[in-house]
């Protein structure tokens, strides 16, 4: 069986505020943690369609999650 790894790693000015919005919707194979100044999501599967699929979500979710921590750090 196939294994997929891979790591998402972004800069924002308030990671942690990024990590929190994100962690709901995470699926069980992602995981996202805030570091110093960047966002690293790690994801994982065995299908490469479904990976596919999760980062695509994933990426939304994170330009949402920037978006919404921008407003709340006005």
């Amino acid at each position: 069986m196939m294994e997929i790894n891979g790591e998402i790693i972004t800069s924002h000015k308030d990671p942690s505020c990024v990590a929190r919005a994100l962690h709901p919707d995470n699926l069980s194979s992602m995981v996202t943690v805030a570091g110093d100044d960047a966002v690293i999501t790690r994801v994982h599967g065995h299908q490469l369609r479904s990976v596919i699929a999760s980062v695509d979500d994933y990426l939304m979710n994170l330009a949402i999650a920037e978006e919404i921590c921008s407003y709340a750090s006005r």
